[in-house]
């Protein structure tokens, strides 16, 4: 089973001749290509696949998709690759 995750669309930039973007999933952020949604602007939510935006979708459904997630435990919150290199002691997590 494969799995789309909506995020918002919070920086554009063109590489060479590829679209890329940063795209907000709740707390965390990763870089995606944007070459198959060209119409995604700043702002905008999309559906993420393997580091490809596949298309753009409304933000209702946006939320209501992150509250799925959320209920069934999927939907992290901090970046735990962040989480790991920081070097502050656990309790200043907490």
């Amino acid at each position: 089973m494969c799995l789309a995750v909506p995020g918002k669309l919070v920086e554009t930039q063109l590489i060479g001749d590829s679209r890329l973007g940063v795209v907000q999933f709740g707390g965390i952020k990763r870089s995606v290509f944007l070459d198959f949604v060209p119409e995604a602007q700043t702002g905008d939510y999309v559906l993420v696949h393997v580091g490809f935006a596949i298309s753009r979708l409304d933000e209702e459904e946006a939320q209501r998709t992150y509250q799925l997630l959320e209920r069934i435990g999927m939907l992290e919150t901090e970046d735990p690759e962040l989480e790991a290199n920081q070097e502050l002691p656990d309790a200043i997590h907490r």
